[in-house]
């Protein structure tokens, strides 16, 4: 932690369940100012469970523990809420919504992360402008109803730009590599990168299967999820051990 003795996020010894069926069974974890931690696990050991509990999901219960953003429990906060605080999450599979533009939604996000009601269309394109080049993104994307009719990586690329405009403080990437080949993973992670160096306080949790990701993000604190629970945290060398090994050995 380089900023601040407190965490960004801190999840004390957490606990959920969906339709009363136990899925995280006591997550602890702690991510510091600018750093990025990436989760591994197979599939069914909780790992979207925990990004969906950690913005607030209404398909999960938290019936343990607790979830502190800079030193704030927030374990009782609604999702909008956590979201106007500034915890963000890019979806493995975002939905498309018919008839909205991508500068209306960002605008409408924009203003509700903001408190700033009366946010122009213009101010808000003209940051959109800004930040699609950036990222490589064609201006005409700005009008394209959301996620309707995007490519795999297209919908990647809208989540990252929506985490550069909502200047989070912390950003959950939930397999945001899924799908994608390695051009286009390439792109997403350069995104982030490039957002990382406009916001360096950011803290970033990175769900992913794959390695390649990592190569591209280099986290500075891996850790294994498994059953519900971290069993393992290291850095790249335990990444590259799950790379080498599988999960067996970790498997009660």
């Amino acid at each position: 932690m380089t900023e601040s003795a407190t965490p960004l996020l801190e999840l004390r010894n957490l606990k959920a369940a969906a339709e009363g069926t136990p899925i995280l069974n006591g997550v602890n974890l702690t991510i510091g100012h600018g750093e990025i931690h990436a989760l591994l696990g197979p599939n069914g050991a909780g790992k979207s469970t925990l990004a969906g509990v950690v913005m607030g999901s209404p398909l999960y219960e938290i019936t343990g523990g607790q979830i502190l953003l800079n030193g704030e429990d927030i374990t009782d906060w609604g999702p909008d809420v956590r979201a106007k605080a500034g915890v963000f999450l890019a979806f493995q599979y975002p939905e498309s919504i018919a008839g909205v533009s991508v500068v209306q939604f960002l605008r409408q996000a924009m203003s509700a992360r903001t408190g700033v009601e009366d946010l122009s269309v213009l101010e808000v394109r003209f940051a959109m402008m800004e930040w699609m080049e950036r990222l490589g993104m064609d201006a005409a994307f700005a009008e394209r109803h959301l996620n309707e009719g995007f490519s795999g990586g297209e919908k990647k690329r809208n989540e990252i730009l929506q985490m550069a405009l909502l200047e989070p403080t912390v950003a959950i990437l939930d397999e945001t590599d899924s799908g994608l080949d390695i051009d286009a993973l390439r792109i997403v992670a350069n995104g982030v990168r490039t957002v990382r160096a406009e916001h360096p306080s950011l803290g970033c949790l990175v769900i992913t299967h794959y390695q390649k990701l990592m190569d591209e993000l280099q986290p500075s604190h891996v850790h294994l999820l498994v059953d519900g629970a971290i069993v393992e945290s290291g850095d790249m060398d335990l990444a590259r051990a799950i790379e080498r090994e599988g999960y067996e050995q970790w498997r009660p």
